[in-house]
């Protein structure tokens, strides 16, 4: 994870200029995407971060088992806390943190790819995917993810495809795609999604194979 501002980028873990440090807590649920977060510290699902204090943009990376994702955010120390009594933050659980704390911003997205039971879908035809973006349920008033784009790769992510999305709902959208004929997809059909939300934090994420064709 790395701090980008106008003057420096930072690499986690190492030495800031400023001479307060905040402590932020990240949980993530590993979802449709089999997505995970790496840490420098922490066991399981959860990970804690020593960050600058001031305000910056930050940049998120992971990948879990070819599933690339990128996350960009603005983080700064927060002036209260924003955490439920029955979800806290790691620092109230094995209480050496007090000071106020919040979950990091970060964008999660949740596939419904509309398949058969064997996992496939028809060769040929027109095919509607359903992404649902979502945050930690600790955060109290999320922002509204209001753009989403999606490419397709019939070829193993070699080259990618502009395809058709429209909103469907509250921070849900569905995504058309033409699939061509079992031979000119033999690695099945790759997926590559951006979204944003208004306050500008985005995230980006591939999949090398979303799904076959029959």
């Amino acid at each position: 994870m790395t701090a980008q501002t106008a003057k420096e980028s930072n690499a986690m873990n190492a030495g800031v200029p400023q001479a307060r440090h905040r402590k932020g807590a990240l949980a993530a649920i590993v979802a449709t995407a089999a997505l995970a977060l790496s840490a420098c510290n922490g066991t399981g699902d959860l990970a804690s971060y020593d960050l600058p204090a001031k305000s910056a943009r930050y940049t998120f990376e992971s990948e879990t088992n070819g599933v690339k994702t990128q996350w960009e955010y603005v983080s700064g120390q927060p002036t209260q806390g924003d955490a439920p009594q029955q979800n806290p933050c790691m620092g109230d659980t094995v209480g050496d943190n007090t000071a106020a704390c919040r979950p990091e911003p970060l964008i999660f997205l949740r596939y419904d790819l509309g398949l058969a039971l064997d996992n496939t879908a028809k060769a040929e035809e027109k095919h509607t995917i359903t992404i649902t973006a979502y945050y930690q349920d600790r955060i109290s008033a999320p922002p509204k993810v209001d753009v989403l784009t999606a490419e397709a790769s019939y070829d193993g992510g070699h080259t990618w495809k502009q395809v058709s999305t429209q909103a469907s709902g509250t921070n849900t959208f569905t995504a058309q795609i033409k699939n061509p004929d079992v031979a000119q997809a033999a690695q099945g059909v790759g997926l590559r999604v951006h979204a944003s939300d208004t306050k500008g934090d985005t995230v980006s994420q591939t999949l090398p194979t979303a799904y076959k064709l029959r």
